[in-house]
């Protein structure tokens, strides 16, 4: 992050937001203090960049495990001539505001050679704590990975209430380990800003700790968590739980 030194000698600065999984930039901005960082991370100021390309790419590049890139092009600048810099960018880099891809790349589509590795050789996850495992393979798109994984699911809720932490899944492979303080029904009161789903529950809770974090991060399913066809998002890991 840029401290208030820099962010008064900066300016305004024109910036790309590049993927690193295949180099290619995906947006191009213009901004003052630490905007691109807020940008780079995913954040957004408004209801309607919740479900923006760009946001959607942020988050694809943040649950395949890196960090988004970027490269401020030109700083010192006024309003007006950021701008135009901005609009040059833009020529120069055509289709950043439409993505190719977008929500229905596939699988195997573009991928870092890390993520390939990854995909086929992932150490299995070997559980040592009981679990609620909830795969999140669309919403993981559209939202952080914590409120992607903790609203709304159909579960048992003396079950949920016995898991020692939650796994965010997306296909197959573990992104996410939070530990359940609570958990709720799925009314606007529990969950503001949400409407009421009958039946189903939620969960406030925390990141879990870095020693139980690198017991399953990036880590793969067993097979028996992990069966094609299975409508069920939600898995239980209960057995053979000392």
């Amino acid at each position: 992050m840029f401290t208030n030194e820099i962010i008064s000698e900066l300016k305004y600065y024109v910036y790309r937001l590049i993927d690193p999984r295949n180099g290619e930039t995906f947006y191009v901005g213009k901004g003052t203090g630490n905007r691109v960082f807020q940008h780079a991370q995913g954040k957004y100021d408004n209801k309607s960049d919740k479900i923006s390309e760009k946001i959607f790419r942020i988050n694809k590049i943040k649950v395949s495990g890196f960090d988004v890139a970027h490269v401020i092009h030109r700083h010192g600048l006024d309003s007006k001539t950021a701008y135009e810099v901005e609009a040059a960018l833009l020529d120069a880099y055509p289709g950043t505001t439409n993505l190719s891809g977008g929500h229905h790349s596939g699988e195997r589509g573009v991928m870092h050679a890390e993520e390939v590795i990854e995909k086929f050789k992932a150490e299995i996850a070997d559980f040592k704590h009981r679990m609620v495992a909830i795969t999140i393979n669309r919403t993981a798109m559209e939202h952080d990975i914590y409120e992607a994984v903790r609203f709304c699911w159909k579960m048992d809720k003396t079950r949920a209430n016995k898991a020692e932490f939650v796994l965010a899944v997306v296909n197959g492979l573990i992104v996410g380990v939070f530990k359940p303080n609570k958990w709720m029904n799925a009314t606007p009161e529990n969950f503001p800003g949400t409407t009421l789903v009958n039946g189903r529950i939620g969960f406030e809770g925390v990141e879990a700790t870095e020693k139980i974090s690198n017991l399953y991060m990036r880590k793969i399913l067993p097979k028996e968590y992990r069966k094609k066809g299975a409508a069920n998002p939600v898995k239980y890991i209960e057995n053979n739980i000392n």
